[in-house]
C-alpha cells in the first residue's frame, strides 16, 4: 500500500509550491514543447519580452529570435529536439532576443529538457545581461566608440568649421547623457575665454560672451596646466572657485579637458551635470578624444585654409606681376617720349608746354611706383638687402611721422637694439603702409605704438604657414618689428582679406587696396614673414619678421675695408659720363621701347646698333661687329632670352660690357649677380649710370674713343 507523500512545504501542496515558484523566479522562464510553441511564461518573461500571457502562450519560440539568425536558430531547435539534453547559462554570450517593439535585447539562456519527467517539454530560463556591470561597461565604451565616429563622419563631410564647433557639444551631451556641454576658446589676449559653442547654456551665458581666464577656475588650471579636471562633486571641492549661478542652477559634478593645437592650450571643452558623481575615467577618455579630434579638425582646416589663401595668393602674384611688365614697358615708351620731348629746342622755352610736360611726368612716376607694389605683392621686386639697424630706422621714421601725422595720435617707440637683414627703403615703405592705415583707423586719435625685439624663431601659426613659397628658418632667429594702433580694429572677416592686392575697406578713391599686399610680398621675399592680430574694438597689431643680422656682420659691413672702397669707385663713375662714340648694340623687342632707347642713347653721343631679337644680335656679334656695350631686355618673345644672349656674348668677347633691363622684377632677380641691372621704366639718367656701371665692371678696350672736349 502506498504511503501519501508528505508536501514540500506543510499545508500547501506540490502544485501551489511549484506554480508560486515559477512565477516569482527572478529569470525570464518559457515552457516549450517539442514543435517549438510556447506554453507557459512567467511573468519576468512578459516584462523581458513586452508581451502579454495571452499573446506569448501559443506563440512559436522562432519569433523571439532576430530575423537574420532566425533559419540557423530552428534547425538548431530541431537538433536539440532529437537529442536533448541540459545547457547551463555562460556557455555563450552572443545570444539576442526580439522583444515585441523589435528592439532586441543580449541574453544568456539554459536549456532544461523535462523527458526524464515525463513530460516532452522544454524550460528555456532566459536572463538580460545588460544589466551586468562589465557588460555596461562594454555597451557604453561603444556608445562612445559611436558618437566618435558620428563626429568623424561630419567632419568628413562637412568643410564648414563653424557648424562641426557647434556638433561638438551636441555630441557630447548626447554621449554622456548630460544637461550642459560647451567649448571655449581662448581669445588673443589670453585674458579671456569666447564661448564658441555650447548646448543647455544658462540665462547668464551666450554664444560669443567672454568669459576671464581666471587661476582659480577650472578652465583656467586646464589651459596653464594642459590636463584634464574631473570633480565629481561641487560640494567636496575645494581647488577650485565655482560659478554662483552653476550652483544656483543645480550642477554638481563636472569634467573640463583641453583643447589643444599642435603643442598649445586654445581652449577648453567641459560638460557639467545635475546628477552627483555622475562621471569617471571612461567619461574623461571620451571628452579627451572628443577634444583630440575637434583639435584635428581645427588644424585640417586651418591647414586648408592657409593652402588655399596662398594659392590665391600667388596666383594673383603671378597675373599682377605679367600685367606690371607690360605696364613698365608702356611707361617706358610714355616717360622716354616725354623726357625728349623736354629737351626738345621746340618748347625749351614754352612755359605752358613745360607744365603739361611736368604733370605727365609725375603721373607716369605715380605709375610705376603703383606696378612697384604689385611686384612687391607678387614678390617679384629686385631688394637690395644689407643689414639695418632696426632702432635707428624706426627713431627716424616714428620722429618724421610725430611731424606729418595728424597731432591726436600719440606716437611711442619701445625698440631693443637689432639688426635685421632687409632692404632699408622697402621696410621703411613697408612700415610707412602701415602706419598709414593705422591712422586711418584712427579717426579720433589714438595711440599708435612700433616696437622690436628678438625672437628666435618664428610664432608656430606662422611656422605652419603652407605657404608655396615658404622659407626655411633663419639660424640666426628673427627682429620682430611690431606697428600697434589703438583704432576700431578689424572683424574676421576682413582679417581673412587684409593681405589680397586691391581689397579694401576705405571709401572709393581713398585707397588701392595695395598697402598690406605690399607688406605681405615684402616680408615674403626678405625670407621672413607678417602677422596680423585684430579684433573689432581692440585695435590692430601688424608684426614683420625679418632674418636678424649677426653684429660681427654689421661691423664687417659698415668697415672702410674692400667693399666701401669698392662703392665709392662705383659712385665716382656714376657721376661721369659716358663717353663719346661708345658702341652700343641695344636688343628690345618691343619697338616703341626701342625707339626711346636709341634717343636716349644718341643723345649721350653713342653708336647705336639696334636689334629686335637675339638671333639677329648674335648673328651680327659673331660676324665681326664692333661693340662695346650689351645693353638687352632679359624677356625678348618667343627664342632666345636676353640672358642667353648676355652669356654667349660674353663667351665671344670676355671684355664686353653687359647691361640688363626688364620690367618684370622676377627676371632681374633670377639675372647672374656679375652683370648690372636696370629695372624699366627708367629715365636717361638711370640708364646713362646703369651703363657707367657696366663699363666700370668690364674695362673697356684702349681703342675705345674718348669724349670729345
Amino acid at each position: 500500500m502506498n504511503t501519501p507523500r508528505k508536501p514540500v512545504v506543510p499545508g500547501f501542496d506540490d502544485g501551489t509550491v511549484f506554480r508560486t515558484l515559477f512565477a516569482a523566479y527572478p529569470d525570464a522562464l518559457l515552457v516549450v514543447d517539442q514543435r517549438g510553441v510556447i506554453v507557459l511564461a512567467n511573468p519576468t518573461a512578459l516584462e523581458l519580452l513586452g508581451y502579454t500571457a495571452d499573446e506569448l502562450v501559443g506563440m512559436s519560440v522562432d519569433t523571439l529570435v532576430p530575423d537574420a539568425t532566425r533559419p540557423r536558430h530552428a534547425a538548431y531547435r530541431e537538433g536539440y529536439a532529437t537529442h536533448p539534453r541540459k545547457r547551463p547559462m555562460g556557455t555563450q554570450m552572443d545570444l539576442v532576443a526580439k522583444r515585441r517593439d523589435g528592439s532586441e535585447v543580449m541574453v544568456e539562456i539554459a536549456l532544461s529538457p523535462l523527458n526524464d519527467h515525463g513530460l516532452p517539454l522544454v524550460v528555456a530560463a532566459i536572463r538580460s545581461v545588460a544589466s551586468y556591470p562589465r557588460v555596461q561597461h562594454a555597451l557604453q565604451r561603444a556608445r562612445y566608440a559611436e558618437h566618435l565616429a558620428q563626429f568623424s563622419r561630419h567632419a568628413v563631410d562637412v568643410a564648414d568649421l563653424h557648424l562641426l564647433l557647434d556638433q561638438v557639444p551636441v555630441i557630447a551631451a548626447e554621449a554622456l547623457q548630460v544637461e550642459t556641454a560647451k567649448v571655449l576658446l581662448l581669445e588673443p589676449n589670453g585674458a579671456e575665454f569666447r564661448i564658441a559653442a555650447g548646448v543647455g547654456l544658462l540665462p547668464e551665458e551666450a554664444i560669443g560672451d567672454r568669459i576671464a581666464n581666471e587661476a582659480q577656475s577650472p578652465s583656467g588650471h586646464v589651459m596653464s596646466s594642459g590636463q584634464s579636471v574631473l570633480m565629481g562633486d561641487y560640494a567636496a571641492e575645494s581647488r577650485f572657485t565655482i560659478p554662483s549661478h552653476y550652483l544656483a542652477a543645480g550642477f554638481v559634478c563636472e569634467i573640463t579637458v583641453p583643447l589643444a593645437d599642435r603643442g598649445r592650450t586654445i581652449g577648453v571643452l567641459s560638460v557639467r551635470s545635475r546628477t552627483a558623481r555622475r562621471f569617471g575615467d571612461e567619461e574623461v577618455r571620451f571628452l579627451e578624444s572628443l577634444s583630440s579630434l575637434l583639435a584635428t579638425v581645427l588644424q585640417r582646416t586651418q591647414i586648408e585654409e592657409a593652402l588655399g589663401h596662398a594659392q590665391r595668393l600667388e596666383s594673383v602674384g603671378q597675373l599682377t606681376g605679367g600685367i606690371a611688365h607690360d605696364f613698365n614697358n608702356l611707361l617706358t615708351v610714355i616717360s622716354g617720349n616725354l623726357q625728349v620731348l623736354e629737351d626738345s629746342p621746340a618748347i625749351g622755352d614754352d612755359a605752358v608746354s613745360q607744365q603739361l610736360i611736368g604733370a605727365a611726368m609725375r603721373a607716369t612716376r605715380r605709375g610705376a611706383e603703383l606696378t612697384g607694389k604689385l611686384l612687391a605683392f607678387s614678390r617679384r621686386q629686385v631688394l637690395q638687402p644689407t643689414i639695418v639697424d632696426t632702432r635707428a630706422l624706426l627713431l627716424s621714421l616714428t620722429d618724421m611721422l610725430r611731424r606729418t601725422l595728424d597731432q591726436r595720435i600719440a606716437i611711442t617707440l619701445v625698440a631693443d637694439a637689432a639688426l635685421c637683414m632687409a632692404d632699408a627703403g622697402q621696410l621703411e615703405s613697408a612700415l610707412l603702409n602701415i602706419a598709414i592705415n593705422s591712422r586711418d583707423a584712427m579717426p579720433q586719435g589714438g595711440t599708435l605704438t612700433f616696437s622690436c625685439r628678438v625672437v628666435s624663431a618664428l610664432p608656430a601659426d606662422l611656422r605652419s604657414d603652407h605657404d608655396t613659397q615658404a622659407q626655411p628658418p633663419v639660424p640666426t632667429g628673427y627682429v620682430a618689428i611690431a606697428v600697434s594702433d589703438t583704432g576700431d580694429g578689424m572683424p574676421e572677416s576682413v582679417q581673412e582679406r587684409a593681405f589680397e592686392p586691391f581689397f579694401t575697406t576705405k571709401e572709393a578713391g581713398r585707397g588701392t587696396g595695395l598697402g598690406l599686399s605690399t607688406v605681405y610680398g615684402f616680408a615674403k621675399q626678405s625670407h621672413g614673414a607678417v602677422k596680423l592680430v585684430s579684433a573689432p574694438g581692440a585695435g590692430t597689431t601688424v608684426t614683420l619678421f625679418l632674418p636678424r643680422a649677426e653684429d660681427d656682420d654689421y661691423f664687417d659691413y659698415d668697415s672702410d675695408g674692400e667693399d666701401a672702397a669698392d662703392d665709392d669707385s662705383i659712385a665716382d663713375v656714376t657721376h661721369g659720363a659716358v663717353p663719346h662714340g661708345l658702341r652700343v648694340m641695344l636688343v628690345e623687342d618691343d619697338a616703341e621701347v626701342r625707339s626711346v632707347l636709341q634717343k636716349f642713347l644718341a643723345s649721350m653721343g653713342c653708336e647705336a646698333v639696334a636689334c629686335g631679337q637675339a638671333e639677329q644680335a648674335l648673328a651680327s656679334l659673331m660676324a665681326g661687329s664692333a661693340i662695346d656695350l650689351l645693353l638687352t631686355d632679359i624677356a625678348l618673345g618667343v627664342g632666345m632670352q636676353g640672358t642667353e644672349l648676355a652669356a654667349k656674348a660674353h663667351a665671344l668677347r670676355p671684355a664686353l660690357a653687359v647691361l640688363l633691363m626688364s620690367g618684370f622684377s622676377s627676371e632681374l632677380a633670377d639675372a647672374p649677380p656679375d652683370w648690372e641691372l636696370l629695372p624699366k621704366p627708367c629715365t636717361r639718367l638711370e640708364l646713362e649710370r646703369a651703363m657707367l656701371r657696366a663699363l666700370s665692371a668690364a674695362p673697356l678696350p684702349p681703342t675705345l674713343p674718348t669724349r670729345a672736349a
